[in-house]
């Protein structure tokens, strides 16, 4: 059964990783799988294409999509509606709601699976996080650790050493710019400015 599916997480929870497994375990079943990431995310092109890759070293091309583009268009230009197809979203808070919206739609027909960060450094949904937590059909939690051993819920921004509060929402950046922490670390590393 074809449904939308929001799969979230902190940095360094293995998001990525488990949406490349993902897309193995699919294909390795007859499925036709298609990759998308946002340009937002320009961290991984090798020969002028676009790729997703983990931390851990899986990696895949894919196809990159902005701001601007129409899922639905989309899926009509790489043919993706039939009964084979999936649809497999990295960075997916960084989808519009509109393009959520389509999604949804979308996953009347194909299974449509969306891997990200539920909220940004200021501990505040990303717009299309929002979206997917209003109407996704299933939502499950990647969990990862802090450092102390407590479940991590926050994406804490380093700068220089220091947690920071303030700045564009968008910075993109891995491990040496974020790290998954629990509240109370969160907290206390803020006021140690």
């Amino acid at each position: 059964m074809s449904k939308l599916y929001f799969k979230y997480g902190t940095m360094g929870s293995s998001k990525t990783a488990q949406a490349l497994m993902c897309k193995f375990n699919y294909e390795q079943k007859g499925f036709i799988v298609f990759l998308f990431k946002p340009l937002a995310d320009n961290r991984c092109i090798v020969d002028g294409i676009a790729q997703v890759s983990s931390r851990i070293g899986l990696k895949s091309e894919c196809i990159e999509f902005s701001k601007d583009d129409d899922f639905e268009k989309l899926c009509k230009y790489y043919d993706i509606i039939n009964p084979l197809s999936v649809i497999i979203i990295d960075e997916a808070q960084f989808l519009t709601t509109n393009q959520v919206n389509a999604l949804k739609e979308i996953s009347m027909q194909v299974p449509v699976l969306c891997y990200g960060l539920l909220t940004n450094f200021k501990t505040e949904l990303f717009e299309g996080s929002k979206r997917l937590v209003e109407i996704s059909d299933s939502m499950t939690e990647i969990k990862t650790i802090c450092k102390c051993g407590r479940k991590a819920i926050v994406n804490a921004r380093i700068i220089d050493g220091k947690v920071v509060s303030d700045g564009e929402e968008v910075l993109i950046g891995g491990d040496e710019s974020y790290e998954g922490m629990c509240y109370r670390c969160y907290n206390k590393r803020k006021l140690q400015k």
